[in-house]
């Protein structure tokens, strides 16, 4: 059985290159119009160009989101969209809703499709439904369990593709679909506006004493009202690519390319099997997130009784390689955050894990020396001792 896609998000051309550097075999972004994600992971038509040529260019596939809940006035535009895409080279897009799909198909019958886990997909049923009407792809509902994509993929053809997320945000609402943020907000979740209400703090307060609140805990067999968690599922890869999940997808179009970095790396190496799981599960409490979760994969929602919804982090991001290390041995590097020479460093690669690196000397650039990088987004010339490559990342740990 060969291995499972690893699809990564990109919200703008910096995660596509880091998802690209550290394993990616595809990835996904939102264009212009019709995606579910804020402005700020919507690419521009020339953006979106440069994509395409940059992930091609590796040889890996890129799909253009196309997911919000479609009104009358949005049918038209999906098609002629669609087209623009297709005619750039996107190698597919993602629809949620079945008056847009049917308007792809029919406007642009050579483009392939791929149906959003916003559709809902729970059934054998329904995916056959999608299948016959021209979808080459499903996203899953992410309420499924492992046994019911297995059920699901046997009573489908084999070619339809089966996608499942494997890591990142959860929503609380039937894969998405919440309406808590427009009823709060005014800010349409199923738009791209979501306002993430379900991750606020919340506190019980008793309506004639509005100035007593009481903090909701989880505790014993007590939940709390909004359960926030992050889906971690690497430590059952195996489990769903037997189940017939043939793309393992990450959350994360609103992220940092810090953040794709980490958990693309963290997959990559976990599909080929090049480390420990144990190990790559620890990295993943690097980055910025919270008490992760397996979700509904093994039936009832899978979490820690004690939930604080915080976020929590082992490392800072300090650097990222601009270029690879000179014949000198110096590295040109984007700052992040702080650091000195002295410092002690842990190497983010594709080619090593939780490799410590030593900052020897620092250099600006005009070639003076320097004791420390403390201009945000500053570049200097660093010697670390060993060559690293252009896209390679330094963090420092600040708890285990």
């Amino acid at each position: 059985m060969k291995n499972a896609e690893l699809l990564s998000p990109a919200g703008d051309l910096e995660c596509i290159d880091a998802a690209l550097h550290f394993g990616a075999d595809a990835v996904y972004a939102g264009g212009r119009i019709m995606q579910l994600r804020a402005a700020k992971a919507a690419m521009s038509d020339a953006a979106l160009k440069e994509a395409v040529r940059r992930v091609h260019e590796k040889g890996k596939r890129i799909y253009i989101t196309l997911n919000c809940f479609a009104e009358n006035s949005d049918i038209e535009k999906a098609g002629e969209y669609a087209r623009e895409l297709y005619e750039i080279g996107v190698d597919a897009v993602i629809v949620s809703d079945i008056g847009v799909l049917a308007e792809i198909k029919r406007k642009v019958p050579e483009i392939e499709v791929h149906v959003s886990t916003q559709a809902n997909c729970m059934n054998y049923m329904a995916a056959r439904v999608y299948y016959d009407m021209g979808a080459k792809r499903v996203i899953l509902a992410r309420e499924l369990s492992i046994e019911s994509i297995a059920e699901l993929r046997a009573k489908t053809p084999k070619d339809l593709q089966l996608e499942a997320f494997v890591h990142g945000a959860m929503c609380m609402s039937y894969s998405g679909r919440c309406l808590i943020s427009s009823f709060l907000t005014g800010r349409s979740g199923n738009k791209g506006e979501c306002a993430q209400p379900c991750r606020w703090q919340y506190a019980l307060v008793e309506k004639k004493r509005p100035d007593q609140s009481f903090d909701i805990e989880e505790e014993g067999e007590f939940s709390a009202i909004l359960s926030s968690h992050d889906l971690c599922a690497i430590e059952f890869l195996d489990e769903l690519r037997k189940a017939g999940v043939d793309s393992f997808k990450i959350e994360g179009r609103m992220k940092t390319p810090y953040y794709v970095a980490i958990v693309t790396d963290s997959y990559r190496k976990a599909i080929d099997k090049t480390y420990n799981i144990k190990d790559l599960r620890l990295q993943l409490d690097t980055i910025s997130h919270r008490p992760y979760s397996g979700g509904f994969y093994f039936g009832e929602l899978i979490h820690n009784h004690y939930n604080d919804g915080e976020y929590r982090r082992t490392c800072d991001f300090i650097a990222i390689a601009l270029e690879d290390t000179n014949s000198e041995g110096f590295t040109l590097l984007e700052q992040r955050n702080f650091f000195k020479k002295g410092d002690v460093l842990e190497l983010l690669s594709p080619d090593s894990l939780n490799k410590k690196v030593t900052v020897k000397e620092i250099r600006d650039m005009e070639g003076s020396e320097r004791e420390t990088a403390h201009l945000v987004q500053e570049k200097v010339l660093v010697n670390l001792g060993e060559s690293i490559r252009k896209g390679d990342m330094l963090r420092r740990r600040i708890s285990e």
